[in-house]
């Protein structure tokens, strides 16, 4: 059937007491795909913090390892919106290192002086901002997510300034992952130590398993098993994060570097095992390299 021409009409929520900031989150929440950020879920809503608000949304993409950081707004950006999502961003990602995030800006309008502090901020924060067009046709409401701002691919994020997470113990992670993916964690842990000035130990908390030495978090190595799809993804702090996800890629192994120094590899036990001598390679020279 071919397309035809509709006249419409682009309103501004801010100025409908019809269409607020609430109804907004629930179309959002009811299908986050909307705004072309992937197949992510929403994690959390309203989440609070003891000293920095509430962040609007949080979601989730599994694929890539990523949190979005979500600040919607109606209405034109502001400063405060602007260091809002900044800070939650912040937060976050000193929390949960053992992912990749991602600050989120909404808004029916973007400024030119938006776009100009943030590009002040390029190298530190990557920042998607995206604009809502809120259109009338006929008797219906179409909103419309175009990203005017993309600023992934950033940061290396300060996993080595470690966050809690919420403290684990063995237990809680031999249940949660099983034995084959925890034999995963702990011959990394072994080749680590092969090398390293300090000996490191596996720090278990809520989202992932980072490094500690006498009593000193320092992730340049974490694991984020995942027992549904019975794999490890293990993290790298590497200056060489590029070349050896190309190492890794030529040999069949899912890897990814979303940031210049940050390996990220997805491996099943038997991918560990397989791989050995190369996986065994990257981890004694990330281990010289940030256990120097």
């Amino acid at each position: 059937m071919p397309l035809t021409y509709i006249e419409h009409e682009k309103i501004s929520l801010q100025k409908d007491s019809q269409f607020n900031e609430a109804w907004l989150h629930d179309r959002i929440c009811d299908d986050p795909r909307i705004l072309g950020l992937g197949e992510v879920r929403v994690l959390d809503r309203e989440r609070a913090y003891a000293s920095a608000g509430r962040l609007d949304l949080l979601l989730f993409d599994e694929d890539n390892n990523r949190r979005y950081e979500v600040e919607v707004m109606l209405g034109a950006t502001d400063p405060s919106h602007i260091v809002r999502t900044i800070e939650y961003w912040d937060v976050e990602r000193r929390r949960f290192p053992g992912y990749e995030h991602v600050a989120v800006l909404i808004a029916e309008d973007i400024t030119a002086r938006f776009l100009n502090v943030i590009s002040l901020l390029s190298g530190s924060v990557p920042l998607i901002a995206i604009q809502l067009n809120a259109l009338q046709v006929t008797e219906h409401i179409v909103l419309d997510f175009v990203q005017v701002l993309d600023q992934r691919e950033l940061r290396v994020d300060d996993t080595e300034s470690g966050g809690d997470g919420g403290q684990t113990n063995r237990d809680y992670w031999n249940q949660k992952a099983g034995p084959a993916l925890m034999q995963v964690c702990d011959q990394t842990l072994a080749i680590v130590n092969e090398s390293a000035k300090t000996p490191q130990e596996l720090n278990y908390l809520g989202g992932y398993i980072g490094l500690r030495g006498n009593g000193v978090v320092k992730n340049f190595v974490w694991f984020s098993p995942k027992p549904t799809k019975k794999i490890v993804h293990v993290g790298f702090i590497n200056s060489n994060a590029i070349a050896w996800k190309e190492q890794f890629e030529g040999e069949g192994v899912l890897a990814k570097s979303p940031q210049k120094r940050d390996l990220r590899l997805t491996l099943t036990p038997e991918d560990f095992a397989k791989h050995n001598d190369l996986v065994r390679k990257v981890i004694i020279e990330t281990v010289k390299e940030q256990d120097a």
